[in-house]
């Protein structure tokens, strides 16, 4: 790698890391950073990840997932569990999503993820949703996926997760083109509802473009 790039990298994910340092320094010693992927989809789950990062990580190129290209976003996930990074998972399926909202859906799904932590955390950084039913210590950091590096790696955690998800159910449920779209309102996507109707991973309680009522395509 270039030497100036990684000296920039390391300064920049230096900046990134404050919200981490200043609660070490207090004394928090699991900070666990969260965030979701997948709450504007049409089809899919909602998946969340919470991430507990030793001090001196430094994984080159991690930023918010929504700026990486798939294969850095794969590649960061390898090094960070190479690294000891503590991480778990939370999804919750299109059918709860329907049942409670997308908001409380991806609050239960941030929930599950941290109570599969190997250990409690001491401090949650979360990325602008508050928490209150998590009885730890936390704080909300708008824009935190941007702000704050263990969010940021959350929510590569979280994309990867989803993604690959998205693509094995492409194979279960073929002709919506789920592995190229991974469920979001694209052109293609909606062209494939109005052809194949919603499929039982679709989201009824969102707009699909037309009646959720139009039997599925696919079971």
């Amino acid at each position: 790698m270039n030497g100036d790039w990684l000296a920039y990298e390391r300064a920049r994910q230096a900046e990134l890391l404050a919200f981490e340092e200043r609660l070490w320094a207090r004394g928090f010693a699991r900070v666990a950073g969260v965030d979701e992927a997948g709450r504007g989809p049409l089809a899919g789950p909602v998946v969340a990840a919470a991430v507990v990062m030793p001090p001196g990580l430094f994984l080159p190129g991690l930023d918010d997932s929504k700026k990486l290209s798939p294969k850095l976003r794969e590649e960061i996930c390898r090094a960070a569990v190479a690294a000891g990074v503590e991480f778990a998972l939370g999804v919750v399926e299109a059918a709860v999503i329907d049942e409670l909202n997308i908001y409380r859906a991806t609050k239960r799904a941030m929930l599950l993820a941290l109570e599969r932590l190997a250990g409690p955390p001491d401090f949650v950084l979360l990325d602008a949703v508050p928490l209150p039913e998590f009885s730890v210590p936390q704080e909300a950091v708008v824009r935190g996926d941007a702000r704050c590096l263990s969010i940021a790696l959350a929510s590569v955690f979280a994309k990867v997760a989803r993604d690959r998800l998205m693509s094995c159910y492409d194979r279960r449920f073929p002709g919506y083109g789920f592995a190229k779209h991974k469920g979001y309102p694209t052109p293609e996507h909606y062209e494939a509802l109005r052809r194949l109707g919603p499929s039982p991973l679709h989201r009824r309680s969102f707009n699909l473009g037309f009646s959720a009522q139009v039997s599925p395509g696919a079971s």
